[in-house]
């Protein structure tokens, strides 16, 4: 009983369910690779190093943002906060977390496992980032950019322009909601003196900023399929999603952030899958 509690802190701490918005970006590297499915081993190993790694990063950012969030009315019942896990079983977490990303990351080839600790690096520089520089939202947005770069390497051990302008397309995409996210926050950053976009220029430039974000990520997006030698399908829904993307900020306005939650977790969530299924769907159509 006690190792199920820990394993459920565990998955709370981290967010497992928000794995949702990586994966299917690896995954769509991973098919744009191989032009169509790359394999049950390689799909294994990929999903295996996605989830290490995001556990990693949430974990990491937990651990060094704690003396932040005792702090913040809105993180407060945080698993590290409240004691129910202890920072000693954290550090241990990360550490297995690390150690499983760059086995399976070895398990790849050796242009992954090359690559390993700079993803690391990356992945955990977020957490401090904020601390000094505006970049912060787009630092993470770079972070979860890698997954179709990881996805196409995995496959193949090079870099290609798909899998670059996904990158770009992914990094704006989480950066532009993030910044939505951080606008709860805004009140708080600014009196703790941390550098987010909302803390230091207000909302209302924070969510013009999230908006241009958005629409670059969806001409990225757009960009990527062209470069890919996409068709019909990927280009159609892609373009939808780039209105969905639109229809987002009208859901948080600057004095409502009410709806932040709606259109953070639901609507992105739903954005990156179903990009993937059109990749797939387009691959299937083609081949």
């Amino acid at each position: 009983m006690s190792f199920a509690k820990d394993l459920a802190a565990v998955c709370r701490m981290v967010k497992i369910e928000h794995s949702v918005f990586a994966l299917p970006f690896a995954y769509m590297g991973a098919f744009l690779a191989a032009g169509g499915w790359p394999g049950l081993y390689n799909m294994i190993v990929l999903t295996v190093a996605m989830v290490a790694v995001r556990s990693f990063a949430m974990a990491f950012n937990r651990y060094a943002d704690l003396d932040i969030d005792r702090e913040n009315p809105r993180t407060q019942k945080r698993e590290l906060v409240t004691g129910e896990l202890s920072t000693r079983f954290t550090l241990v977490f990360i550490a297995a977390a690390a150690l499983v990303f760059v086995a399976a990351c070895a398990l790849m080839n050796s242009l992954c496992l090359l690559f390993s600790p700079v993803a690391l690096v990356m992945a955990a520089s977020y957490s401090f980032c904020k601390r000094f520089t505006y970049w912060c939202h787009f630092v993470l947005g770079s972070v979860l950019g890698l997954a179709p770069v990881a996805g196409w390497i995995c496959v193949t051990p090079s870099i290609s322009l798909p899998s670059v302008l996904l990158f770009c397309g992914v990094t704006l995409w989480v950066a532009g909601f993030d910044l939505l996210y951080a606008s709860q926050d805004a009140d708080f950053d600014r009196g703790r003196g941390l550098w987010s976009i909302p803390a230091r220029l207000g909302i209302p430039s924070a969510l013009f900023i999230s908006t241009l974000s958005h629409v670059a990520a969806a001409a990225f997006f757009l960009l990527a399929g062209w470069a890919a030698q996409l068709g019909g399908v990927y280009f159609t829904v892609a373009a939808l999603l780039g209105v969905t993307l639109m229809a987002e900020h009208m859901l948080v306005k600057a004095d409502d952030m009410s709806r932040v939650n709606v259109a953070f977790f639901t609507m992105n969530g739903v954005i990156s899958v179903v990009l993937f299924l059109a990749t797939v769907i387009d691959l299937a159509v083609r081949g």
